[in-house]
């Protein structure tokens, strides 16, 4: 997946690269980089270290991975968080720009992060969360990279007030336990049986015949009606271009719901738009389905941030938009 939310220690990650948060004079600036210095072996790295010197905020640079399972280390240094009033926001953009660069060059295929500048330096962790995805969306629009943040534990991840009570208002409205459902599925289970018995009647290559367009070609079509681009919809759906390439020429091809669901988001479908998208790959929005109400409420709201949608998932521990 180009970018995902990911609850792991960084330093278990196998990564190309993993990147480690600094003091100017790389010394740890808090339990993941200290973390990351026992893991790789701290007598080497610090050795490896000071070749460099000081480090400038924002700077990136590289080392070996020593004993971690990375293939390499990115050093860099983040803003001591001073209310917002001394260009915090920008000095961190600019550790996750230089990062990923660094990252390219070497020519990594896939980077992890952990939220910079979080632990001692005070960073917010819901604005540091918005600094770090919306620089990386911002790299992925060019580059083909996959990218993890990396929260070590749910109590590490907070959502912005705002958001997370509209969210939870919308929830606590829209979704339905499964239980209220019961009722309903057995029905429906009925009448599908129902409907067996007296299609047996009917010739097999006439319902053949009324088959409805498959995923792929409602989707392509689409697409094409929208006049779009083939990479801004796949780096909109937060889905890697091999996947994508493997949906438009594979007309048959089935996704997975989380799929299906990024792509809806990328084409910024409404919400009986996206039930007919998901209908032609056997899949439908259901009310008894959490990861599904949050979904609606971002619909609902013509809020087509598949980053947003993920950070809100990631918080409710539902699955990701997107696949890799």
């Amino acid at each position: 997946m180009p970018l995902e939310l990911i609850r792991n220690d960084i330093t278990n990650m196998k990564a190309d690269a993993i990147v480690n948060p600094v003091d100017a004079d790389f010394r740890a600036d808090g339990g993941v980089s200290a973390a990351i210095f026992k893991a790789a072996g701290e007598r080497e790295l610090r050795t490896a270290c000071r070749e460099f010197g000081r480090l400038a905020i924002g700077e990136a640079v590289r080392t070996a991975s020593f004993q971690l399972p990375a293939k390499h280390i990115i050093h860099t240094t983040g803003p001591v968080w001073q209310g917002g009033r001394e260009g915090e926001d920008q000095q961190l953009r600019n550790c996750y720009r230089n990062a990923l660069r660094l990252a390219v060059s070497l020519g990594c295929e896939s980077i992890a992060f952990p939220l910079i500048s979080t632990g001692l330096y005070g960073y917010p962790k819901d604005r540091a969360l918005r600094m770090a995805v919306a620089e990386i969306h911002e790299f992925l629009l060019s580059h083909e990279l996959s990218v993890y943040i990396a929260v070590y534990d749910r109590a590490a991840f907070q959502l912005s007030g705002r958001l997370f009570r509209d969210v939870q208002s919308y929830i606590d409205e829209h979704y339905i336990e499964e239980r209220e459902y019961g009722f309903a599925r057995r029905s429906r289970s009925l009448n599908r049986e129902i409907m067996l018995e007296e299609s047996v009647q009917e010739s097999i290559d006439e319902l053949f015949g009324q088959l409805d367009e498959s995923f792929s070609v409602r989707l392509m079509r689409l697409i094409d009606e929208r006049d779009l681009k083939d990479p801004l919809v796949y780096k909109r759906a937060n889905i890697d271009r091999k996947l994508f390439s493997k949906i438009r020429s594979s007309p048959d091809y089935t996704p997975r719901k989380t799929t299906a669901l990024a792509l809806a988001i990328a084409l910024e479908l409404n919400l009986q738009e996206t039930a007919d998208l998901l209908e032609s790959a056997g899949y439908a929005l259901s009310r008894s389905s959490r990861a599904d109400v949050i979904i609606m409420y971002f619909i609902e709201a013509q809020n087509y941030d598949i980053f947003e949608i993920n950070e809100v998932l990631f918080a409710h521990e539902q699955k990701l938009l997107g696949a890799s």
